[in-house]
C-alpha cells in the first residue's frame, strides 16, 4: 500500500471529487460514494478482492445496525405529519407561547416537530400556518420563515431520531442516547440565535403573506384533531426510553454497571434499544389514526416512510462501505503517529461537513459523508464520538444557499425573493451553524 502521507492526499483528492461530481453535475450521492470507495481503494493500493469485499461489508454491516432505525423513524413522522400531530403540537406550544410572540412559538414549533418529521416536510407542513399567524400579527412573512425554518434546522441536523445523526452515530459508534442530550443542548441555542436573528435582521424586509385564511379558519378546515397527549407521546416516548438505556447501561471505572443488573436493568437496556424504542413509537402514532383512515395509513402512509427512506439507507450504506475501506487505509496510523496533537481538535468535523455542505446542498449527504472520514479518526484524535456527531450535525447548517432544495422550500413557500432570501435565511443558518458549534465546543471542555 502508499505509504500514510500519501493516503491522506488521495483521500482530499477523492473527496474533492465527490463534492465535485454531487455538487456541480448532480449525480446521486449513493453513485458517487460507491465510486469513491472503489476508487480510493484501488489507489491506495488494497487488492480489488479486499476493495469488493470491504465495500460489501461496509454496506451491509451500517445497514444492519441502523436501517430499521431509519425506517421507523421516517414512517412514525408521516404519520404525525398526515394526522395532524404535527399541528396539534404547533397549536399547543403556540398556546403556551402566545400569538403575540408568533415568530418564537413557530421556532419552538419547528424545533420539536423535525425531530421526527425531515425539515422539509415540516416546513411545508406548518406553512399554512405560519402564513396566517404573520398575517395575524402583522409580522413579515421573511420573518415568520426564517423563525420556522431555523427552528427546524437545528434538531433535523443535529437530534435523533432525524435519519442524518442516526447514521452518523452508527459510523462513529456513539451512543445514542448521549448523541440526544447533546443535540439537544446544542440546538437549543442555535435555534434561538435563528429566532433572534428572524426579529432584528429579516424584520428590514416586509414581505406580505399571501394567505387569506385567519389562524382560527385554518384550525376549523382541520376538524377533528388528535389529543395533545396522543400527539406528543409517539415522540416523547421513544426518546425517554433510549435516554433511560443509556442511563440504565451507565458503566463505571472497574467496568461494572453503575446501577447493578438484573431484571429491571435487562429490561430497560432492552425497551430503550432504538429499534425497539422507535417501533414502540409507530405503534404509539399508528393508535391516533382514525378508524376510517387506519387502512390508508397502513397501506399507503406507512409505504410513504418507506419511500422516503429509501434514498437515506442507499446514502447511508454506502457512506459505510466508504468508511470501511478508510478503516484499512494506512491513513489511520499516519493521523495516529501525526495529528493526534491537532489543535483543531472538536472543530475538525465541524469544518468537514461544514465544507461538504457548502458546496453539495444536502445536509444529509455532508453528516453521513464526514461521519464515514471522521470514523477511523476519532479515537487517534481523541474526540468524544457523540460531540463528533453534533459537531458534524453543526456543520451541516453552514451554509443553505441555491444548491440546497431546502432553501428553495423556505424562499418559494414563502414568496421571499432569493436575493432577499440569501440576505436573511441564507446568512441565518451561517450563523446558526457556528451558534451551535460553540456550544459543542463548551460541552466538549466540560466533558
Amino acid at each position: 500500500m502508499v505509504s500514510g502521507s500519501v493516503a491522506v492526499i488521495l483521500l482530499i483528492l477523492v473527496v474533492a471529487a465527490l463534492i465535485v461530481a454531487t455538487g456541480k453535475f448532480k449525480i446521486n450521492a449513493f453513485l458517487v460514494l460507491l465510486f469513491v470507495a472503489f476508487l480510493y481503494g484501488i489507489l491506495i493500493g488494497m487488492p480489488i478482492g479486499d476493495v469488493v469485499a470491504n465495500i460489501k461489508a461496509g454496506f451491509g454491516g451500517t445497514l444492519s445496525s441502523i436501517g430499521i432505525v431509519i425506517i421507523t423513524g421516517t414512517m412514525m413522522g408521516v404519520i404525525l405529519e398526515k394526522t395532524g400531530a404535527a399541528l396539534v403540537m404547533t397549536r399547543t406550544i403556540l398556546g403556551l407561547v402566545g400569538k403575540d410572540r408568533s415568530p418564537l412559538a413557530m421556532n419552538i414549533a419547528g424545533f420539536v416537530v423535525s425531530i421526527p418529521v425531515f425539515c422539509d416536510s415540516g416546513y411545508v407542513i406548518l406553512t399554512p400556518l405560519n402564513k396566517a399567524l404573520a398575517k395575524e400579527s402583522a409580522k413579515s412573512m421573511a420573518v415568520m420563515a426564517v423563525a420556522l425554518a431555523t427552528g427546524l434546522y437545528a434538531t433535523h441536523t443535529m437530534v435523533p431520531p432525524t435519519p442524518g445523526p442516526i447514521a452518523a452515530a452508527s459510523s462513529v459508534g456513539a451512543d445514542l442516547g448521549t448523541v440526544i442530550i447533546y443535540g439537544l443542548i446544542a440546538s437549543i441555542p442555535a435555534s434561538l440565535i435563528g429566532y433572534l436573528w428572524a426579529v432584528k435582521v429579516a424584520a428590514r424586509y416586509d414581505i406580505e403573506p399571501e394567505s387569506i385564511e385567519s389562524y382560527s379558519t385554518l384550525m376549523e378546515k382541520y376538524g377533528q384533531l388528535p389529543s395533545v397527549f396522543a400527539s406528543f407521546l409517539p415522540l416523547v416516548l421513544p426518546l425517554v426510553l433510549i435516554l433511560f438505556k443509556s442511563i440504565i447501561d451507565l458503566k463505571g471505572k472497574d467496568g461494572t454497571l453503575t446501577f447493578g443488573a438484573g431484571p429491571v436493568q435487562s429490561f430497560i437496556s432492552n425497551i430503550g434499544d432504538p429499534v425497539i424504542a422507535l417501533i414502540i413509537g409507530v405503534i404509539c402514532a399508528l393508535c391516533i389514526v382514525p378508524r376510517t383512515s387506519l387502512s390508508a395509513a397502513v397501506d399507503g402512509w406507512l409505504g410513504q416512510g418507506i419511500r422516503d427512506a429509501a434514498i437515506v439507507l442507499a446514502i447511508t450504506g454506502a457512506g459505510g462501505s466508504f468508511g470501511k475501506i478508510l478503516q484499512g487505509s494506512p491513513m489511520v496510523d499516519y493521523i495516529k503517529d501525526n495529528l493526534s496533537t491537532s489543535s483543531l481538535g472538536i472543530f475538525l468535523p465541524f469544518i468537514i461537513s461544514a465544507a461538504i455542505k457548502t458546496a453539495q446542498g444536502s445536509s444529509t449527504v455532508a453528516i453521513i459523508t464526514t461521519a464515514t472520514i471522521m470514523a477511523p479518526m476519532l479515537g487517534a484524535l481523541g474526540l468524544n464520538p457523540a460531540l463528533s456527531v453534533i459537531a458534524i450535525g453543526a456543520g451541516s447548517m453552514v451554509v443553505s444557499h441555491a444548491n440546497d432544495s431546502y432553501f428553495w422550500v423556505v424562499s418559494q413557500f414563502s414568496a421571499m425573493p432569493v436575493n432577499i432570501a440569501y440576505k436573511v435565511y441564507t446568512t441565518a443558518t451561517a450563523v446558526e451553524g457556528v451558534t451551535a458549534m460553540i456550544a459543542v465546543y463548551i460541552l466538549a471542555l466540560i466533558f
